[in-house]
């Protein structure tokens, strides 16, 4: 049964005229900014979103409202916004859709998310790469500020409010949080020790609030819309619609507008039309980008919430869900991932920056036919001196792939070795 769900951030993603203001305004565009800024104290909108259940859709999946409740009350310092636009995970594209196809519904969010922190400056922190998305951006900036919704005077009052976009270098890492503050000062991405956490001392030493671009996309249905009718969707601690980026071997694969009451399986096969080759089963998901441990074929009723899907020791992370064939060698998955992470780790920590090229050599070893059986054991060992020891994430997104794939296909690690060869190699004809 197909899930029936009619969707709210990507409404008008398909609409080539929705990046320009007046087709925006004509859906009712930043009528939600101009209540927000005229009729609502920023406690008031930080206790809507609160209520809503609205939880940051970068990964973590913190409560939005929280982390804005969290500047200093006594502050006397500039509050920085900071849009995390740096979308850089294998297999999640969700925020390219958004920016590219409706730049002002972000705005919007942004001009709500700084009257709710008492903000004049935000910053967009968009990818190098989108070189497309960021000339968009910068041409809806220039619409708003013509309209007044940002600059000086905004909507007609005495509040003011700069928006500026800053191109990231292509640096993985700059997608964590302090690592994107540190390069927005102009410094080296290298992410910063916590306490003290952004909120406290971030950008230029000051309160700052970092929020992914699907997070504030939320904001303008939810002040429109109201709270309850923002938390009636979804699961109890999951709330609101979420976009979900499916890649791999599906028929259908693309950005899809769903409720956290959906399946994986019926993701798959309703929603994306089941698998490419409908003659090779489904043999592996990643369900949240290339960071969360892998799921089975006996794992796809898992729930894509924030918590439900724990049940299955991974996270829904940012929900970019990659479908794998039985024609993919695990093992080489394996290479392929930690090949990313060794190439960007910024090399801060000693753990992440030796123990990511060590697991690269051991993982090519097993796929040469050169290791041992208890190679695969001292790479869950090395994982371990990995996981939880570094200054950012980053060494626990590395190696938590690798021990996914080992704990759900360990024979196929120990095949490879007993082989000295790819058993997947005839199936796929040609590798990396």
């Amino acid at each position: 049964m197909a899930v029936k769900f009619e969707p709210m951030l990507t409404k008008f993603a398909h609409d080539p005229k929705q990046k320009k203001i007046a087709a925006y305004i004509r859906h009712g565009g930043y009528k939600a900014a101009e209540k927000a800024v005229k009729s609502f104290t920023p406690e008031e909108i930080i206790e809507i979103v609160k209520k809503s259940g609205l939880r940051g859709r970068g990964g973590a999946g913190f409560p939005t409202g929280l982390k804005w409740g969290f500047i200093p009350k006594d502050n006397s310092k500039p509050v920085y916004l900071a849009v995390n636009a740096d979308e850089s995970e294998p297999g999640t594209f969700k925020d390219r859709l958004l920016i590219e196809s409706d730049p002002h519904q972000l705005i919007e969010g942004i001009i709500i998310a700084c009257q709710a922190i008492k903000s004049e400056t935000a910053y967009i922190y968009i990818r190098g790469e989108f070189a497309l998305g960021a000339g968009i951006l910068q041409e809806a900036l220039k619409e708003a500020a013509k309209k007044k919704f940002i600059g000086k005077k905004i909507f007609g009052t005495g509040k003011k409010l700069d928006i500026f976009i800053h191109r990231g270098a292509g640096a993985y890492i700059c997608g964590e949080e302090t690592s994107l503050l540190n390069s927005i000062e102009g410094k080296r991405g290298y992410p910063r020790i916590k306490p003290p956490f952004p909120a406290i001392i971030g950008l230029y030493e000051s309160p700052t609030i970092i929020n992914n671009v699907e997070t504030l996309c939320c904001l303008p249905h939810i002040i429109l819309k109201g709270a309850e009718w923002f938390s009636s969707i979804g699961t109890e601690k999951s709330k609101g619609p979420k976009l979900f980026a499916v890649s791999g071997h599906v028929k259908k694969p693309g950005v899809y507008e769903l409720p956290m009451t959906v399946t994986l399986r019926e993701i798959i096969y309703n929603i994306c039309g089941g698998m490419q080759d409908e003659k090779r089963k489904l043999k592996a998901v990643i369900p949240g980008g290339s960071s969360t441990p892998v799921l089975t074929l006996d794992e796809i009723d898992a729930v894509m919430c924030f918590d439900d899907i724990k049940k299955y020791k991974t996270m829904l992370g940012s929900a970019g869900v990659i479908v794998m064939d039985e024609s993919v060698c695990m093992v080489d998955t394996a290479i392929n991932l930690t090949r990313f992470y060794c190439h960007e780790s910024c090399g801060q920590c000693t753990p992440c920056r030796e123990g990511g090229t060590w697991l690269l050599k051991m993982l090519e070893s097993i796929e040469a036919g050169a290791a041992k059986k208890e190679d695969i054991d001292l790479i869950l060992d090395v994982c371990s001196q990995i996981e939880g020891r570094t200054v950012c994430p980053f060494g626990d997104a590395m190696v938590w792939p690798i021990q996914g794939f080992i704990s759900k296909f360990r024979a196929e690690f120990e095949l490879h070795i007993k082989s000295e060869k790819c058993p997947v190699e005839k199936d796929r004809g040609i590798r990396r």
